[in-house]
């Protein structure tokens, strides 16, 4: 598994981070032991770095389950997510964290989203107090935009940022990307399969089930979706051209950025952890990109209004 810098004098990880959003029950409940397995493979497979959240549901206590008497290895993330940054919401949520996931310490705390109600100056302070308790080690930030994460970083070092990037949501390469590329900051980019746009997995017609969150999400059906899956079919055949499959180029597009440390993948089995590791040694070039970017015209999605 190739290693990146996370941030300015921030340490080695691996590139590509175990998301936990779907094991903690995001898309369905799996049952435990099928869970505690999925993250034991990618452990095994190199993907010695590890993300959660308070609002992960069973995630950080899955983490905890699955890495015992392996926590020396690891490198472990989680953030602060609900609308409370006061002082005393960041202690409970960071004594939860560290109880679920068995440690004494995360080794990169974050910010889920900014929370204009707490002045970001306090809310830094509150995070570098904790470390300088040793209860966290780096600081990060998610779903920030270039100005919040610049305001953030005047009140303290913020090691890594966490956008939505992807070949299908493309918004912060134009953006937070360029931002943190300038300013030493590491790109932990998640959904890089748009919550399985680019799986490959499902076609037209395909109904989630009531508990899944894509149940309802528009990109998931009528004409959009069609578009999106015509796309992804000759997506397929490209990438089996190269040996590969979509999932894995989906990973490997990410990573072709080069303000992108790690790419943060979920997983439901074992062999799906197996496999999205393999991603990690597949380099694109400059002529693949261009040629993906003529597969894909202008299909382009977005969150922004």
């Amino acid at each position: 598994m190739q290693t990146r810098q996370l941030g300015k004098n921030g340490p080695q990880v691996p590139v590509i981070c175990l998301g936990t959003w779907g094991l903690g029950g995001g898309f369905s409940p799996i049952p435990e032991e099928q869970a505690i397995a999925t993250i034991q493979a990618a452990i095994d497979s190199g993907i010695t770095f590890l993300d959660t959240a308070e609002n992960y549901r069973e995630g950080p206590a899955l983490i905890g389950k699955a890495i015992k008497g392996r926590r020396a290895d690891l490198f472990l993330t989680s953030k602060v997510s609900g609308a409370d940054h006061s002082a005393q919401h960041i202690q409970q949520a960071l004594d939860s964290a560290l109880k679920s996931l068995g440690t004494d310490y995360i080794d990169l705390y974050q910010l889920h989203s900014p929370q204009p109600k707490w002045p970001i100056q306090e809310t830094m302070s509150h995070l570098l107090q904790h470390r300088d308790a040793g209860k966290i080690r780096y600081i990060g930030v998610s779903n920030f935009s270039p100005d919040q994460i610049a305001e953030a970083t005047k009140h303290g070092p913020v090691h890594s940022s966490q956008p939505r990037y992807s070949m299908l949501f493309r918004d912060e390469g134009q953006t937070s990307l360029p931002f943190c590329l300038k300013n030493g900051i590491g790109v932990m980019a998640f959904s890089p399969m748009a919550k399985g746009l680019l799986s490959g997995q499902y076609k037209p017609g395909h109904v989630f089930p009531p508990d899944d969150e894509r149940h309802s999400w528009p990109f998931f059906q009528g004409e959009e979706f069609a578009r999106i899956y015509a796309f992804t079919e000759k997506l397929k055949v490209w990438a089996a051209d190269h040996g590969r499959d979509l999932s894995q180029l989906a990973i490997a597009w990410t990573l072709a950025h080069p303000a992108v440390t790690t790419s943060i993948v979920g997983a439901r089995t074992p062999e799906q952890s197996r496999h999205n590791a393999r991603a990690g040694d597949w380099q694109l070039t400059p002529r693949d990109l261009r040629e993906i970017d003529e597969l894909q015209g202008s299909l382009r999605l977005s969150f922004r209004s």
